[in-house]
């Protein structure tokens, strides 16, 4: 159970380490998340049963997301699409083009196919017979996830990362001193849509098939995990930020996973599921508002000073 909920945390602990990116960083509704994510597997399942090895199927997948990433920029800054529709047109077109990937098949089993995870697990089942294979594969996606979070602290700390934080926050701060927001905007959204679909590989491996409608609702537990994360830990530093949004995706699948196998105590279902990430995600915003207003109202109102003994002779 707990080895379950800790691969699926950080599988999807990638995805929302792009809508990280796009959503705090850039402050860019990039929906397309929803179509990049299945785009992953379908572009896997598409290169596994080619013949092509795992490992390079999986760059050939985030590549496949990056691609993505970079029409919903064109259709946002070329067509003056606001960032919210041109993400839904996005991914409403992707549907299609994941079905075509697929050789129109709407899932693909990994059954009799070889992949990344499968191998860790029959290499765990032979050297440690009496460990659960999940193991290996936890701990696979442990260093794979730290590395990727050491990298994206290094990239946050550079001149680029540092301006492409600085676009989120103040748009013409950015201009003002030379760069072209539209180029930095692509990058970050590509680079997220790549993460969604990188995660939607892995997600496709470790579930041992892939499905064009995996990403539905994907945006959504995304912020949810994003914003459980930030109620967790509260700070500015960016290697703290990133760890956080690791820590909000573990809890995000615990939650989902105690009120699959509780839930029926309170007459909670399946079909309840996307219902709890709405609420999680409105309960979350209320603390926000609640404790912002708290801080500034310790900013502005002081207790006053009182006057020390024989002050005033």
């Amino acid at each position: 159970m707990i080895h379950s909920i800790l691969i699926e945390g950080l599988i999807y602990g990638i995805m929302v380490l792009g809508v990280f990116a796009s959503f705090r960083i850039l402050n860019f509704c990039d929906m397309t998340v929803d179509g990049s994510f299945p785009l992953g597997g379908c572009i896997l399942a598409a290169c596994l049963l080619h013949g092509i090895p795992p490992a390079v199927a999986l760059v050939i997948a985030f590549a496949g997301g990056l691609a993505a990433g970079f029409f919903t920029t064109l259709i946002y800054t070329r067509l003056r699409v606001p960032d919210l529709l041109a993400g839904i047109l996005m991914m409403t077109m992707l549907y299609s083009i994941n079905l075509r990937i697929m050789s129109n098949r709407a899932n693909v089993s990994f059954l009799k196919v070889n992949t990344t995870f499968s191998r860790i697990s029959a290499w765990m089942t032979q050297m440690f017979p009496s460990v659960s294979p999940e193991w290996g594969i936890l701990l696979f996606l442990v260093i794979f996830v730290m590395l990727l979070k050491g990298g994206l602290d290094l990239f946050f700390h550079t001149d680029l990362g540092l301006t492409m934080g600085a676009l989120g926050a103040n748009e013409q701060m950015v201009v003002s001193q030379g760069m072209n927001p539209q180029i930095l905007r692509g990058i970050g959204v590509c680079f997220g849509d790549g993460l969604a679909a990188l995660a939607g590989a892995f997600a496709a491996m470790y579930n041992g098939f892939a499905d064009v409608g995996s990403g539905t609702g994907v945006v959504v537990s995304g912020l949810a995990s994003l914003m459980l994360g930030e109620f967790i830990l509260r700070t500015n530093k960016i290697s703290l930020q990133t760890l956080r949004v690791i820590i909000g995706s573990i809890m995000y699948r615990a939650l989902m996973f105690v009120g699959r196998s509780y839930g029926y105590k309170i007459g909670l279902t399946s079909n309840d599921l996307k219902l709890i990430t709405g609420l999680l995600i409105i309960l979350s915003l209320i603390v926000s508002n609640l404790q912002g207003h708290t801080n500034l109202k310790q900013h502005f109102i002081r207790p006053a000073k009182t006057c020390p003994l024989g002050a005033g002779k």
